[in-house]
């Protein structure tokens, strides 16, 4: 095609956690967009290599997360295909001067913003449209033996979520505090 099509990399109130904004080409069939082109994106200082593509389907009020690996830790990128999300990454990383701190973005089939987040990040969001399709890329397999997680409500991280009781698997229920897997 040998036209550029750029996109908008914004570092978060934590810099590693990165916000694209793809670039669209609307047109009167609908529109086209990248996803992903590992060369745009590794300019944009996005440089994982991504091993997985995960997707999920799920109700308003649905939360997910917070969920991390520790041995293996993932990359992720995250766009909501259908729907909306507030999408949430928690520094787990003990010896960073933002370690237990968040950041979120809301992300939508809509605005079709992505979230990078990097290794070292629990990761979470929360369902605001009735229902969200959302898939996120991986920078490592998921390892069932290596599944840790962080309780979404954890007073000490403080996250704002917009939802007020929301709708949690048993597993994500019963997650431990930060201090309980950190010291």
């Amino acid at each position: 095609m040998g036209c550029v099509m750029a996109l908008k990399a914004t570092p978060t109130a934590i810099s590693e956690v990165i916000l694209v904004e793809p670039r669209i080409f609307p047109d009167e069939r609908g529109y086209f967009l990248e996803l992903h082109h590992q060369e745009k994106y590794s300019e944009a200082g996005i440089t994982s290599k991504f091993v997985q593509d995960n997707f999920s389907r799920s109700a308003k009020g649905t939360l997910r997360g917070l969920h991390f690996q520790k041995a293996k830790p993932q990359s992720k990128l995250v766009t909501a295909i259908h729907g909306q999300i507030f999408d949430v990454a928690v520094d787990i990383r003990s010896h960073s001067s933002t370690f237990g701190k968040w950041v979120g973005e809301y992300l939508s089939g809509e605005n079709k913003k992505q979230l990078f987040i990097p290794e070292g990040f629990a990761h979470g969001f929360c369902v605001l449209s009735d229902t969200a399709e959302v898939l996120y890329k991986c920078g490592e397999f998921y390892d069932p033996a290596d599944d840790f997680g962080i309780l979404w409500s954890d007073a000490e991280i403080g996250i704002d979520w917009p939802v007020i009781d929301p709708i949690l698997s048993e597993k994500d229920r019963k997650l431990p505090l930060l201090k309980a897997v950190f010291g």
